[in-house]
């Protein structure tokens, strides 16, 4: 489990094909605190780590990338030199600064708007009529790893959604969302407890 909140920035550094790509992504941790087999969410996706190299800063962080992953999130993303949102996985005792975040990722989703306003970023995304249902004002999002509050949500009549996030200087100075322009696609992973609900709801009839 993870919370959404950012902890670096990566790159991917080099991508092999062996079955799976074997992606090497370059980043500031720590490889000394790093297990083998533990989890890192890179832009929103849940990788295990299967080899470590580098040092504290300059960490050499080695995943397996499944078809089946690469299938189901932003098209390009797996190429050398692509930027990364870092997020450890949740620990015991961790603060809970975003909201619950499983690192699958649900759709894919366009930026159709970008402005800044008062130096925050105000950014639409439009979500397909599959999963618009779960998007709702107030309620909590996953954009390419980073937990966001939805500030607007406009019904479309083809049954897509376009919900607004607003970006303070920090989280887009922290993450990759600063540099988001129109047209570029992101992962999307709607809250846990909105998919729930949407069960229960169609079990109620």
């Amino acid at each position: 489990m993870f919370t959404g909140i950012v902890t670096a920035i990566g790159h991917i550094e080099s991508v092999e094909t062996r079955g799976d790509n074997r992606v090497v992504v370059a980043c500031p941790f720590d490889p000394g605190a790093i297990d083998i087999g533990a989890s890192i969410a890179c832009s929103g996706v849940c990788l295990t780590v299967v080899t470590l190299e580098g040092e504290r800063g300059d960490a050499r962080i080695g995943f397996d990338v499944s078809g089946e992953t690469i299938s189901r999130t932003v098209p390009g993303m797996w190429e050398a030199g692509r930027k990364l949102n870092l997020e450890p996985a949740l620990r015991l005792g961790d603060e809970l600064g975003g909201h619950m975040v499983t690192g699958h990722v649900d759709t894919v989703g366009e930026v159709v708007s970008r402005r800044e306003e008062g130096g925050s970023l105000h950014i639409a995304i439009r979500i397909s009529r599959t999963f618009a249902a779960y998007v709702a004002e107030k309620g909590s999002i996953t954009v390419d790893g980073v937990s966001l509050t939805v500030n607007d949500v406009r019904d479309r009549s083809d049954g897509t959604c376009d919900f607004a996030l607003n970006i303070i200087p920090h989280t887009a100075e922290v993450t990759t969302l600063g540099g988001l322009a129109e047209g570029d696609r992101v992962n999307l992973e709607i809250d846990v407890l909105a998919r729930y609900l949407k069960r229960i709801q169609r079990l109620a009839g």
